[in-house]
């Protein structure tokens, strides 16, 4: 058989034809194909011809029959000239010759691969049982021909075509030594050996090119497989997801180059368990359940959890912070097609692709929900300390103002008239700290509130807020004690903010003190700062209520839950205020027994505030939160 690129050699062709085979396709060489090449492809079936391998077999079959039938009718001018006209067992012989081409059209036809090599099996086995019974039997030169059927069959790739081929050449061997040992088959002259000698170097020469044909097809076979896996290792370096394959109890078997850029290990440490060390504590559990439920009940798993990244330990001992990131795990069971019978135990194919794109989004999304949740809050506070703390002073003083209009028909005497006045004063009063709490709230909270340092001494300011808040204390039954050194020194501040400070304080202590409670307002100095207390023995803070104080427009509530005037902005100014100092603010109380308020300011605010920002401290307590931590934000900042 010729095995030459261009003389028809399928075998070689079907190899020089995978070459040609990418994993995009083939590819259509601009170069136009030979005759003979061609017409062979063109009795390839169309279901084989996407498959470069089961393409190759085709055009094996197809050639190697078209190359016998050809072969066949080329000795028949031969022996026609030499022996005359053909006895009428070598005429059907010559006829049987043309059956290869049935199978040639079964499978051009049908594309049954199995289905045409047992009619050639059957029809080569018909040709050889014709012509040795009628040559001598199992004596016959066409005799060795039987081993050719079997060997035949290999390039078929099916082992029922094989074990056919195999029953089919034992079957016809033992009818021809049967026949002749019964004297059924008629007897024939003895076989010259010239002719056996040519039965026997036919026989080897169609071995030798059925041995070719399998071993072609073989090596295209490996060529394929390494295609393929080479396409596959290509693919699974370029991608960006990993791809693993688990074993028992989640142990990776296999992993794809993308972990190493995933994580920034090798591959080698992820084997094994080297992947779960890697799992979050917290996700394990749902990372076995997912790979536990794939393996066992054969459904698609998917579960997100988090992996570290680095190292997990380093060689200077140095401690550092995990890092981890958040991906996503899809897995399925691995079935027995494709190749789970190898291995021990179900396996389970998994991708996990990078999700912390998406995981940042989602918590910005939720940030951002929360932060509307709580805008809508603060407006809706807004509006409900507003509706009545504005319309309050209000009503009182468009009412007495009109009492007065009409005071002659009301015939008002002089004491009406200077106590609907001062009630109209003090209503004005109170509407416009309403207004101005708002607006030193809104200014510090936009980085708009200007902090004018100056020097001066504190004692003369701390006994002014004093006798100041002396008058609203009388009012309200409570006792009014200042206690701070004569000695205070100097400090560098915002005068008019620290004195806004102290009547907010005092302001506070006074409005939720009981009669007969008392309000003590205390100062000293702690190195280079002044700590200044306010303490009352009021109704003091609920523990759940102290970590809201300071929030705008909050107002905490009372063990008898008795509700207080005020709009909730005192303290929200406090802090904002004391922030632009370089100062801290704490707060520590019991429900029933009182709250002391303490205020760390720098002495010199413009030299600690760019090295010293606000600390956010708390102070332990037995039975009680004892302070609120006081954080900086951004939104408030110094300007002079």
């Amino acid at each position: 058989m010729p095995l030459s690129r261009r003389g028809g050699g399928a075998p070689v062709r079907a190899v020089y034809a995978l070459r040609k085979f990418t994993m995009f396709g083939p590819v259509r060489h601009p170069v136009r194909a030979h005759p003979v090449r061609a017409y062979v492809d063109a009795l390839v079936h169309s279901s084989a011809r996407s498959d470069p391998l089961a393409a190759a077999r085709h055009r094996v079959f197809i050639a190697t029959r078209l190359t016998g039938v050809l072969v066949a009718f080329a000795f028949l001018p031969v022996l026609l000239v030499m022996h005359g006209a053909p006895t009428l067992v070598e005429a059907l012989a010559f006829a049987w010759c043309l059956t290869p081409l049935i199978a040639i059209w079964d499978l051009s036809r049908t594309g049954a691969y199995e289905r045409a090599h047992l009619i050639s099996v059957v029809t080569f086995g018909g040709l050889i049982a014709t012509i040795a019974a009628a040559t001598g039997g199992i004596s016959s030169f066409a005799a060795p021909w039987l081993a050719v059927l079997p060997l035949s069959s290999t390039i078929s790739a099916s082992r029922r075509v094989a074990a056919a081929a195999i029953l089919i050449a034992l079957a016809i061997a033992l009818g021809l030594w049967a026949g002749g040992s019964l004297g059924w088959l008629p007897v024939a002259a003895a076989t010259s050996p010239a002719l056996y000698l040519f039965g026997v170097i036919s026989a080897a020469c169609v071995a030798a090119a059925v041995g070719l044909g399998a071993g072609s097809l073989t090596r295209l076979s490996e060529q394929s497989k390494l295609l393929g896996e080479a396409r596959y290792r290509m693919l699974a370096r370029n991608m960006t997801d990993v791809i693993t394959r688990h074993g028992k109890n989640g142990a990776v078997s296999f992993i794809s180059p993308g972990a190493e850029q995933l994580l920034g290990v090798p591959t080698v440490q992820l084997l094994g368990h080297g992947l779960f060390d890697r799992v979050h504590v917290a996700d394990r559990p749902a990372f076995l359940t997912a790979l536990a439920d794939a393996a066992s009940k054969g459904v698609d798993a998917s579960v997100e959890y988090r992996l570290r990244c680095g190292p997990l330990a380093y060689d200077d001992a140095t401690p550092r912070p995990p890092k981890f990131v958040w991906v996503e795990m899809r897995c399925r069971a691995l079935d027995e097609s494709q190749g789970a019978e190898r291995f021990r135990g179900p396996q389970v194919v998994a991708v996990t692709r990078d999700i912390s794109r998406r995981k940042s989004d989602e918590h910005a999304l939720e940030s951002a929900r929360t932060e509307a949740e709580r805008a809508n809050d603060a407006k809706s506070r807004f509006l409900a300390t507003m509706s009545h703390e504005l319309r309050t002073p209000l009503n009182a003083i468009i009412g007495f103002s009109e009492m007065l209009t009409h005071e002659a028909d009301l015939a008002l005497d002089s004491a009406k008239r200077e106590d609907y006045a001062r009630l109209i004063r003090e209503s004005g009063e109170h509407l416009l700290g309403v207004v101005n709490g708002i607006l030193d709230l809104t200014r510090i909270e936009s980085g708009h509130f200007v902090i004018v340092p100056e020097p001066f001494a504190v004692g003369p300011l701390i006994e002014a807020c004093r006798e100041m808040m002396t008058l609203k204390a009388e009012k309200a039954g409570v006792t009014l004690r200042a206690d701070f050194p004569s000695d205070l020194p100097e400090m560098v501040a915002d005068k008019r903010a620290l004195r806004q400070v102290l009547i907010n304080l005092l302001s506070n202590a006074i409005k939720f003190t009981d009669r007969r409670g008392a309000v003590t307002l205390s100062a000293r100095v702690d190195g280079d700062a002044l700590i200044i207390t306010v303490t009352d023995n009021g109704i003091g803070i609920a523990e759940n209520d102290l970590e809201r104080l300071g929030h705008p427009f909050f107002q905490a509530r009372s063990s008898y839950d008795r509700p207080y005037e005020g709009t909730g902005l005192g303290l929200s100014v406090v802090k904002g205020l004391v922030e632009l100092h370089g100062g801290r603010i704490e707060i520590s109380s019991r429900l029933g027994e009182g709250t002391k308020v303490t205020v760390r300011l720098p002495l010199d605010c413009e030299r600690a505030m760019p090295a010293r920002p606000p600390v956010v401290e708390a102070l332990p307590s037995r039975n009680t939160i004892e302070s609120v931590n006081i954080p900086q934000t951004d939104k408030v900042k110094r300007s002079a």
